[in-house]
This record gives C-alpha cells, structure tokens and sequence, in this order.
C-alpha cells in the first residue's frame, strides 16, 4: 500500500533534521533580486507560445487579528477600507500579466489565500471575481480546482453561499486546534461549532472537497488534548488534513515572539503526538500522502498518487503540475516553465509599483539544466517514494549512478539504516522512511550545504 508508514523512533531522532518543504527546487532561498520583470515578460511569452494551461494563486494579506503562530506574509488590522487600494493595485496587475497570456490558455486551478481571504467583503470578492475572469479564462462548467483558504469565524452561510456562486468549489479550513487553553495561548479562539457550520454549509452548497489544517507543537498542547482534537475533525470526515509541525521561529516571526517558549511541548511529546494523529487517522480510513497530508482513498491526491501523477509545487501536492502557476498579490511566486519569481513582500512596495504601472516582481531564480535534474528527482521521491534510474536518465541523457557517484555513501548509509532500498535500478523509501522523505530528498539538494539550516522546520 502506497499509504504504509512505520513509526520507528529510533530512525526519526537521528534524521529529524532541519530543511527545506519542496514545494519547489530550487527553493525560495536560493532567490535573488537578478531576476525580475523582464525575465517574468519572457517567461510569460514562452507560455503563450506553448499554450500552457494555468493555475493562478490570490494573495490576500489582510486579517482582523492575530494568530501568534503565524508565518504567512499577512496584514492585521480591523479597518476593512484597507483592502480597497490594494484591489486596486491587484486589479491592475491581473490586467499586466493578462495581456501577456492567450485566451486560449485556460485556468485549471485556481486558489485564494492569505491572510484571510474572506476579510473582503462579498462585493469586493465579487468585483475580483470578474476581474479574474474578465482578463483570464476560467472554467464556467465547474470542473476547475477552485479552492479558497477559509476562517470559520469570518464566513457564515451566505459567505459559502457567495464563493460557490462565484465558482468555488473546494475550501481549507483553518483550525489548529480545539483545546480552548491551547486557542488562547496562540490568540486564535475558534469553536468546533463555528467550524461545524461551515463545513455543513460547504456539503450543503456541494463543494467538492473540504481539507483541515491542524497543528502540533503549540503552546499548552499534550499528546492527550490533540488527540481529543484529532478525534474531533476526524467527526467532522474532511476529505483531506493537514498535519503541520509548528517551527518556533521567534527571531523570524515577529508574532511568535508572543508565545511563551517554557508552554511549548517537549519534542518526545511532539513525537507521541504525530504518532497518535498517524493511528488515528489511519484507524478512520485516511490514507498518508506525504509531507504532512493525509486524504481519503477516494480524493483526487490519493488516487493521483496511486496512478503516478501527484506532483508538488508552491500550493503543495497537486494534480496540477503541469500548469504553469501565476501568482497574484504581494509576495505571491509564480513558476512559468523555468521560472520562479516572486513579488514584493512589502505591501507598500508591491503597492507602489503597480501604482507606476510597473510589475512588482522583486526577486526570482531560473533554472539551470542541473536545477531541472535535480528537481524532478525530488518530485518523484516526495510525491511517490520511489525513484527508478532509467526513467531519469532517458529524460535527461544521463548515469545516474555516475552523476550523483559522490552521493552514493550518504544514500548507502540511509539504506543500512532502514530509510531507503537501494539498488542499480531505483530508490524505494520505506515505510519507516516515509515521515522522513525530506531528509531523502536534501541529500540531492546541491545548495543545502551553503544554506542557513535555521530558516527551515524540522522534518518532525
């Protein structure tokens, strides 16, 4: 079974390493301020030229208050008129990158997040609507993967009502935790009632998937209360969940700085959670993906990933790789063909860019051939756990075994550890490997060693 995971302790404290997620290779890291909107321009051309399907990415930053445990690139603040310049702004790079597109191009998947998405109100939400499919072509038959990140305490039953009038069809619910001790200690109070609602509303309305993200390693958290949660969502029977290892990252998060680090768990108890969340999810019929998410057999990752074509990028795993993705929004990052660029992570600079109708594209990377190589190795082991050497080399006119020679004591000694099988023919990450995978992955990872460790997660 592709979903088999063995719990092995002893494998996960030697190789629970810090390092990147892969939702692209190069990562983030590695991009610098050389590539900007010229390189975008051309990207976008080539795109054209090949008539390349799309997934575009919305970047709502702005929120009404805050979770102290965030990461995400956002903007708290209770004055809801602050959205209105920055649809302004968004409004004219939409039309920007659209003009450099064909019609015929069409939007597969399509995904907001932020921030909070719903902080806008239903006409703004309505007029960003029509500007994306003014300039864009979006699927009208709803067959799309149109999904939007939702907070249960900011939608209620006309807001669902809205976003599947409006074509979406699939919604992320943020819920971290229900313990109301651990909800206080990260400023983020959230009834399993309020949560209930919107899901009940989203089966009731026929969105067709619903994924939680939930988090371990919070403060005031035990194995004991997150299992009770676990339980609780498992009630709930979302189609996928996300299981995320909190990073305590104060010196980079300024709202972590907030949470007192003597409430955070022991990492053994971070341990006994992930492995009570592992059963119980596994005991409901969920199956492991990888890198955190689990989905029932019958969802569209689980079964992509049983016939070979999940792919992973910048929204995590998809079936929808094959698209070239646009991002939209301050700090959004679009991958075109070779591409990676980003915009702005400063609302003022992505703001007045625009404003002086140019793109806020302020840093990015291009791939190289070894970047490409490297690249769609690691797409094969963190999406499918296997990796067979003739397919790699017949794409790309190699040896394997020759090419990556000064890797193979690192990848033998995975192998006696019981992470990995190896032979001349392929890579099998085990089912004691499987948790582990980004530490298989960083063994071909050609800039990790010149990289600051300490602006990854672990692995657990």
């Amino acid at each position: 079974m592709l979903d088999a995971i063995r719990w092995d302790t002893d494998l996960i404290r030697r190789y629970d390493l810090a390092g990147p997620r892969y939702t692209s290779y190069p990562t983030a890291v590695q991009f610098d301020s050389q590539v900007g909107t010229f390189d975008l321009f051309h990207a976008l051309r080539d795109s054209r030229k090949a008539l390349r399907p799309l997934s575009l990415y919305v970047h709502v930053p702005f929120c009404a208050n805050i979770c102290y445990y965030c990461a995400c690139n956002k903007v708290i603040t209770k004055d809801r008129g602050r959205a209105l310049p920055y649809l302004q702004r968004l409004e004219q790079e939409i039309q920007l990158i659209a003009c450099h597109l064909d019609p015929t191009q069409k939007v597969e998947q399509l995904h907001f997040g932020g921030g909070t998405p719903t902080f806008l109100s239903h006409d703004e939400l309505r007029q960003l609507m029509a500007q994306l499919r003014k300039h864009f072509t979006l699927l009208d038959d709803d067959s799309g993967d149109y999904g939007i990140e939702i907070d249960p305490r900011e939608a209620d039953w006309s807001t669902m009502g809205l976003l599947r009038e409006l074509g979406f069809n699939r919604v992320s619910i943020g819920l971290q935790d229900l313990d109301p001790v651990v909800q206080r200690a990260v400023n983020r109070l959230q009834s399993l009632e309020e949560t209930r609602a919107v899901i009940d509303a989203a089966r009731t309305l026929q969105f067709r998937s619903i994924n939680i993200d939930l988090i371990y390693g919070l403060p005031k958290q035990t194995p004991e209360n997150f299992a009770r949660t676990v339980d609780e969502v498992i009630n709930l029977q979302p189609d996928r969940l996300s299981v995320f290892n909190y990073a305590h990252l104060p010196e980079r998060f300024m709202p972590q700085r907030r949470i007192n680090s003597n409430d955070l768990p022991a990492p053994a108890q971070k341990l006994e959670m992930l492995q009570r969340t592992i059963e119980q999810l596994t005991a409901a019929g969920y199956r492991y993906i990888g890198m955190d998410h689990f989905a029932l057999p019958d969802d569209e990752l689980a079964i992509a990933q049983e016939e070979s074509t999940l792919q992973r990028n910048f929204q995590g795993y998809t079936t929808h790789g094959h698209c070239d993705l646009i991002g939209l929004g301050v700090s959004a990052i679009s991958q075109i063909g070779d591409l990676y660029c980003q915009n702005s992570s400063d609302l003022n600079q992505y703001q007045n860019a625009l404003a002086s109708a140019q793109l806020a594209t302020s840093r990015g990377l291009i791939c190289n051939a070894d970047d490409r190589l490297r690249r769609a190795v690691i797409q094969q082991l963190i999406c499918h756990f296997s990796l067979e050497f003739a397919t790699i080399e017949q794409t790309f006119n190699i040896d394997f075994r020759g090419y990556f020679g000064e890797l193979w004591p690192q990848l033998l000694g995975m192998a006696e550890d019981g992470l990995i099988e190896l032979d001349n023919q392929r890579i099998c990450v085990l089912p004691a490997g499987r948790l582990l995978v980004r530490s298989v992955c960083m063994v071909f990872d050609a800039y990790l060693e010149h990289s600051n460790r300490q602006r990854f997660s672990r692995v657990i």
